[in-house]
């Protein structure tokens, strides 16, 4: 018997890890609330100071797949709004809500409160992205289905009614601080405009209006100032999607009195200085009236602050280092700013997220966590800061200043001791590029092992040598620890375009549609499970989800002499269904811009061009509802194969989307895989 079988657990008892879906703090620093996934049962927990007990709120009860998001907590503390519904991960076409649960009944976007004293949920209003006025009694929102802004009481003691008419799409709704005015952003389409609300007598203002994309307004602390955030409009010459193009942003400033609003800040022209653009810039006020954001000037998502007392100030770096700034949060007191980061001073940290502070006033940044685990989602409170935190074997709690506050939701079943520890590895693709990885590889067995490359989506995204940050990838972290257990050696492969290693691994030349120099790195990571002595190179197979889908795909159609199996989640396989990517109106087509050279090097890398020398099997999965890659895509491909003879199996979700809502979606797609691989390579 092999010694990785000693202790062997089951798919369902890994997979029943609780995963918190956010976490946020209350307006004055003295309360958190989050959302809690336990096997696709989710519930809202609150806990305020000074003991920070959580206690349960809600629960849905069973696993309907109906997300819970936007939750804030009201100044007073006595309510949590949230809202109930709808799909936040979805790219393209809002209505119908998602129906996981095959519900014969329409699923809604539903606006809640609940008392944080205990009660039961008032369902205010259908819509989302509220915000709750200052003095705690009033949600302004964004109505169902007409993106309109509307008002409640928190209490639901009156029905709602529309705030006011805006012709565009508004969104980001924020109140001045003393309530009297609501400022919003007001999409036009190929531009938009930050307005200001303040009663229903008085007409709307625009901040220095223009044909730009102006977006993120933000209060100043004493309600005098609106700073807001601006790029440049849609349209311009067509530019090729065959090379990188700059996108220069800038920080703006309104007066609120007089809404007259000048610049106080701008980037460069270079593709370095382009408008951050995985959370953005992270705008803030902070304490002296300064503004802090995030940019990438020099190859490093850093924090710089800059004085609103401008124009032409230059802004001051808080950060230097290499390493990615990815999630703030500023203390009450607006004098601390915390953030995470892929950087410490335990090795491996480079894959790992630990939390940091940094003075608004400049100085040496402070280590807030250390060690092999990772912290991410910081939310400050006056008595420090709460995060969410996460070991290789130990799964996702919620921590404040170093004390988990709800270890007792991991179930006592959970295989905490049969887990794997993750080993960081790093080896080199063909054209020299250093790629980072992590080894999955339970010990024991004379015999060399079946091997897996796993390869993530997005591709923005970094895969941890801990649990992850996003649920989608937690669950791709089970699957791999199950896949150990099971005998395999699994590499999960950060192939550029990957974040956590700077821009322009992020941003490489022909990549993805442009030429595909990404799928380097997965033959890079094949070559390098080769040439391990415990791998057996002759069963060496591949899975991913979306854009991880499209590179397993690609893996077997080029190259079926080395990957022998693979399972491909919701993949990409024919680039030139993206007719947004390169232009479709007549104005595009008809100015100068090489459309034929763009097709061409999209087909080429695209899994469909390959599909002659594709002989390995493959496993496609997905949900018919999928937002981010049409279903079409999965469609398509199984023609293709059926004629060229591939052997493939399929397994469908209807009505599920891109990254499922219910738990019994991914157990039943992790189960399929890990099936599907043990069948064709460990049978």
């Amino acid at each position: 018997m092999h010694l990785f079988l000693a202790s062997l657990f089951s798919l369902a008892e890994v997979l029943s890890f609780p995963f918190p879906a956010a976490l946020v703090q209350g307006p004055d620093g003295h309360s958190i609330t989050y959302v809690l996934n336990e096997n696709g049962i989710r519930s809202i927990w609150f806990a305020n100071a000074p003991q920070y007990v959580p206690r349960m709120l809600w629960s849905s009860g069973k696993d309907d797949g109906q997300e819970i998001t936007s939750l804030s907590i009201s100044k007073d503390e006595k309510y949590v709004v949230y809202v109930r519904g709808g799909a936040h991960d979805s790219n393209w076409v809002t209505h119908p809500w998602p129906n996981p649960d095959n519900s014969p009944t329409e699923p809604q976007v539903q606006l809640f409160s609940i008392p944080t004293a205990g009660g039961t949920p008032k369902m205010l209003a259908d819509g989302d992205f509220p915000a709750i006025s200052p003095d705690g009694t009033t949600v302004a929102f964004v109505h169902d289905p007409d993106s309109s802004v509307w008002s409640v009481p928190i209490d639901g003691s009156k029905t709602a009614s529309r705030l006011f008419f805006d012709r565009g799409q508004d969104s980001e709704l924020t109140w001045a601080p003393g309530g009297k005015a609501l400022a919003f952003t007001s999409d036009r389409g190929d531009h938009s405009f930050v307005g200001v609300y303040r009663n229903a007598d008085t007409a709307i203002e625009y901040l220095a209006p223009s044909t730009s994309r102006d977006f993120s307004p933000l209060w100043s602390p004493d309600g005098a100032r609106i700073a807001y955030l601006r790029i440049h409009g849609e349209g311009g010459p067509p530019e090729s999607p065959l090379t990188g193009h700059p996108l220069p942003w800038s920080i703006w400033l309104a007066d609120a009195a007089s809404a007259h609003a000048r610049e106080v800040w701008h980037s460069g022209n270079g593709l370095r200085d382009s408008l951050p653009g995985i959370k953005g810039p992270q705008l803030n006020w902070v304490a002296g009236s300064n503004l802090i954001f995030i940019s990438e000037q020099t190859n490093w998502e850093h924090l710089y602050e800059v004085s609103a007392s401008g124009p032409g100030r230059a802004a001051r770096l808080l950060t230097p280092g290499n390493f990615t700034i990815e999630d703030t949060a500023i203390s009450p007191n607006l004098q601390t700013i915390y953030y995470t980061a892929d950087t410490g001073r335990t090795p491996g940290d480079d894959d790992r997220r630990h939390i940091f502070s940094v003075s608004a006033g400049g100085g040496a940044p402070v280590e807030v966590t250390h060690g092999t685990n990772s912290e991410w989602w910081p939310a400050a409170t006056d008595e420090g800061v709460a995060y969410v935190q996460a070991g290789a074997q130990v799964p996702t709690t919620i921590a404040l200043n170093g004390r988990t506050l709800d270890a007792d939701r991991i179930p006592r079943d959970f295989p905490t001791a049969s887990l794997v520890v993750p080993k960081e590895v790093t080896f080199h693709a063909k054209d020299g590029t250093l790629i980072h990885g992590q080894m999955f590889d339970a010990s024991g067995g004379a015999a060399k092992k079946p091997a897996v490359i796993f390869v993530h989506g997005g591709p923005p995204r970094q895969m941890l040598l801990t649990w992850h940050y996003f649920d989608y990838y937690t669950y791709a972290y089970a699957e791999n620890q199950y896949l150990a257990s099971r005998g395999f050696v699994v590499l999960s492969v950060n192939y550029r375009l990957g974040i956590g290693y700077g821009h322009d691994f992020h941003h490489p030349p022909h990549a993805g549609p442009a030429g595909a120099s990404e799928y380097q790195d997965v033959l890079a990571g094949a070559k390098y499970l080769a040439n391990d002595p415990k791998v057996d190179a002759k069963r060496i197979g591949m899975w991913g989800g979306s854009y991880g889908g499209y590179l397993t795909a690609l893996a077997l159609a080029k190259n079926s002499d080395i990957f022998k199996a693979g399972v491909d989640w919701h993949g990409v396989h024919d680039w030139t269904m993206f007719p947004e990517w390169y232009g479709n109106t007549a104005q595009q087509r008809y100015q100068d811009f090489d459309r034929k050279a763009f097709l061409k090097t999209a087909w080429l890398s695209s899994p469909d061009a390959y599909i002659a020398s594709w002989k390995s099997p493959v496993l496609l999965i997905q949900g018919d509802d999928d937002r981010n890659v049409r279903f079409h895509q999965t469609v398509d491909l199984v023609q293709r194969l059926r004629v060229a003879h591939v052997p493939y199996e399929e397994y469908v979700i209807p009505n599920d989307i891109h990254g499922f809502l219910r738990w019994h979606s991914w157990y039943e797609a992790d189960s399929q895989t890990s099936d599907f691989l043990i069948r064709h390579l460990r049978p």
